[in-house]
């Protein structure tokens, strides 16, 4: 069992490694050339292709989470264990953290070129958006920035859900991934404008950590009011919203899983 879950643990940090390498690559090339490699499409993209990767890279050993919010929302249904909820996070956190870091590392020079060295977060040189989310100047915490988080996981969940209901018209497993990634990308092409559809608190507190050691300090979660903390409550209420929503109105019980 040890061995078993240390496995799903590795698999979940090496997919949303493969998750976030992709995801702030792609804002950082955006941010750092100034638009002229790639424009807000681009990076949605990026993350769509991102999630579909390191859904490829996990699936086979861990069914490929990379998110808590999804641990938690099928935990909460039955379909997943509790006690792999906290490992699975964790591997989740470790993943976005070392990919945050690869990210950093790989764009240093373009990155000191553009702010000169002196790390902003927000502003017209702020860059560390490039890893973690931040509002828009009119978006306040509460209710506005909680509710925009809760809505785009709670459709993230719904769509998981039926993908994976093979009573629908569920996708080839082997095209999961892909239709995941779609899930993904609609989601950053309409709800993406007030915060960035932080819709994963890994994806959001892993880079958030890299950023306050990196160099951009505590304004990391000063920032946006203590923005913080919604990307991590958000989505969890949010998974659990969409993942209930459907099983009572389209779905059905299953047993606990042991």
């Amino acid at each position: 069992m040890q061995r078993s879950i240390a496995r799903e643990m590795a698999a979940e940090f090496l997919g949303t490694f493969v998750l976030i390498v992709f995801g702030c690559g792609s804002v950082a090339q955006v941010l750092l050339s100034g638009r002229t490699n790639g424009e807000y499409l681009s990076i949605n993209i990026g993350w769509a292709l991102g999630v579909t990767l390191g859904v490829y890279v996990a699936g086979g050993v861990s069914g490929a989470h990379l998110n808590p919010a999804v641990s938690v929302a099928l935990a909460t249904l039955g379909r997943f264990p509790w006690r792999k909820v906290l490992p699975y996070s964790a591997a989740q956190l470790a993943g976005a953290f070392a990919a945050s870091a690869v990210v950093y590392i790989t764009y240093l020079d373009a990155l000191n070129h553009f702010d000169g060295g002196v790390r902003q977060v927000l502003g017209e040189y702020g860059t560390a958006g490039i890893w973690a989310t931040y509002p828009q100047p009119f978006l306040s915490p509460l209710p506005g920035g909680l509710i925009d988080q809760i809505v785009g996981t709670a459709l993230l969940l719904l769509c998981i859900m039926a993908l994976i209901d093979r009573r629908n018209c569920a996708p080839p497993t082997n095209l999961s991934p892909l239709v995941i990634g779609l899930v993904v990308l609609v989601i950053g092409i309409t709800f993406g404008y007030n915060s960035g559809y932080a819709i994963n608190p890994a994806r959001d507190l892993g880079p958030r950590l890299f950023t306050f050691l990196a160099g951009w300090g505590v304004e990391v979660f000063r920032a946006g009011g203590y923005w913080w903390w919604i990307p991590i409550v958000g989505p969890l209420v949010g998974g659990v919203l969409g993942a209930w929503v459907y099983e009572l109105l389209v779905g059905r019980r299953h047993p606990p899983e042991q």
